[in-house]
């Protein structure tokens, strides 16, 4: 294009240079040779925006058929924790790439109004973020690399593959976390589907050369080894892998003579990667497993004569007089500590009224910091919320009398009704509702005393994953659309009951929605006295 514009403007400045080319047919024929050059540089140029304009609409043909897809049911699409990463990652970097492609069409309103756009799209930190809770997903489920990249996941609707990129991404993100153990998956993920014949701007020498530190880092000499004699015979001149052929040969020989020195000792030595990527990052791992399982379904499962204690019923609460021609219905989930399930306890018009009011105020979820009291984001609470009060609307007022009315319990000293959403990977690790003996002023500002309850709506139904679990005592209560859990978190004499100790498990496919309302001890001496031990 540049081209084409100064050979124009040479023109131009010869024609006025030389204003009376008739008069010489010597110097008309010096024109025709430069006309000649203006169009072959123009077909050039010409033939480079071709391309160009072709690349853009192969881009938009792809884009506009996901977008038609993905726009008839947005949350559903976004269910999918691949097509919400991949988001993250279009968004975040790919449409960067399509605008430096046609920054030079200065004459369509399409250039301004994609860097308009851009300024609200996804970060690096959100696309790091949606990688991470992938990598969460992986091994909260049990999940193989292929199986994800593949889309092969539970209750799927949208199915999504993974490209060599993508897989790649995830690669380098483990990888810059010094998370070897990932690293090796994705990148061996990548290696995989380019050995199968996709095609992609991604080699297969850069990929082993990620793979093969990885499995170098977690030990395997041999493999890292075997990888980069793989890498030379493609790529011969490539200075890192021929510097490490000679380390890594180095190192083997003397593992192996350090073998041989203790072989009985180290023919017994088996190699957990995981519980090593988990020591290195210090996760409290007796927890963490029990915390996986139940999330997977394989959790403790109640005796048949406990079981037998659980019942179905209709309450009205000591007949409460709004509960009298119309009473709950109430399932027992489990017996210690008592969780109890209340079904078609709010209807989908109140629960679209309540996303409708919580959407614009959605922001990353808090904790509260035991060091400095106040609150903070964290990695183990992965979702936004928003809190919403009865005075606002007559529906947020309604569901509040309806709380007060089942449990009892007095709603005015309550928490405000507070909306969570979970996103990809969103969860909530396991912790406490109430405020712990070492945390005196967890609720201080409030001056409501401690959370003595916990009513939980679960407001969507989840295609895989999003339980809501207790790890101490192994119960898992599965989210179901219209219906909302109870308990208690402190006993009668107002200690803390540490088997409340619960956490919201990953989404793995779908979208929650719950609202929560945390009930606080003021207000409530006369409707659950105290006790002098820990009985209810």
């Amino acid at each position: 294009m540049m081209l084409a514009w100064f050979l124009l403007s040479f023109l131009f400045h010869f024609l006025y240079a030389h204003n009376d080319f008739f008069t010489s047919t010597g110097q008309m024929t010096d024109l025709l040779y430069a006309e000649k050059d203006l169009v072959t540089s123009l077909k050039e140029y010409i033939k480079q925006e071709e391309n160009r304009l072709e690349q853009v609409k192969e881009w938009a043909d792809k884009l506009d058929s996901l977008t038609i897809t993905a726009t008839q049911d947005p949350e559903g699409f976004l269910g999918h924790p691949v097509n919400a990463f991949k988001l993250m990652k279009r968004l975040n970097s790919e449409w960067s790439d399509l605008e430096n492609l046609v920054l030079k069409d200065t004459t369509n309103g399409f250039i301004s109004n994609l860097t308009v756009q851009r300024q609200y799209f996804p970060t690096d930190e959100d696309q790091t973020g949606a990688a991470k809770a992938l990598l969460r997903l992986q091994d909260t489920y049990q999940l193989s690399a292929n199986a994800i990249s593949s889309g092969d996941l539970p209750g799927v609707v949208h199915k999504s593959r993974m490209t060599v990129e993508d897989c790649y991404e995830l690669g380098k993100i483990a990888y810059s976390d010094a998370d070897y153990y990932h690293t090796e998956l994705w990148m061996a993920q990548a290696l995989s589907q380019l050995d199968e014949g996709e095609e992609s701007p991604i080699d297969k020498v850069t990929v082993m050369d990620y793979l093969s530190y990885a499995i170098y880092q977690q030990g395997e000499l041999d493999r890292a080894l075997e990888l980069t004699k793989r890498m030379l015979k493609l790529d011969p001149n490539h200075h890192r892998a021929n510097g490490n052929l000679k380390y890594f040969e180095f190192q083997l020989e003397k593992q192996r003579k350090a073998e041989n020195e203790k072989k009985e000792e180290d023919q017994k030595r088996v190699l957990d990667k995981r519980d090593a990527q988990r020591k290195r990052s210090k996760d409290p791992l007796p927890e963490r497993k029990k915390y996986e399982r139940l999330c997977r379904g394989e959790g403790i499962k109640l005796t048949p004569r406990r079981q037998s204690r659980l019942f179905c019923r209709y309450s009205n609460n000591n007949r409460n007089p709004r509960l009298l021609l119309a009473p709950v219905k109430q399932e027992d989930e489990w017996d210690r500590p008592r969780i109890v399930r209340y079904h078609e306890i709010i209807s989908d018009s109140e629960i679209e009224t309540v996303k409708e009011m919580a959407k614009p105020r959605l922001k990353r979820a808090t904790v509260h910091d035991p060091i400095t009291g106040k609150l903070t984001t964290a990695q183990y609470r992965v979702s936004k919320s928003a809190w919403l009060s009865g005075y606002e609307h007559s529906t947020i007022e309604r569901i509040n009398q309806r709380i007060e009315d089942v449990t009892g319990l007095e709603m005015d000293t309550a928490e405000e009704l507070q909306v969570a959403n979970y996103g990809v990977g969103g969860q909530y690790e396991p912790h406490f509702d109430f405020g712990r003996k070492d945390e005196p002023d967890a609720f201080k500002e409030l001056g409501t005393g401690n959370r003595i309850a916990t009513w939980l709506f679960y407001m969507s139904d989840v295609s895989a994953g999003g339980a809501t679990v207790f790890t101490d005592v192994g119960a898992a209560v599965w989210p179901k659309k219209g219906t909302a859990v109870f308990w208690y978190n402190l006993f009668p004499s107002g200690e803390g009951d540490y088997s409340t100790r619960h956490a919201a498990c990953p989404v793995l496919v779908g979208n929650k929605w719950v609202s929560n309302k945390w009930i606080h001890e003021r207000g409530q001496e006369f409707r659950r006295p105290c006790a002098l031990s820990e009985v209810e």
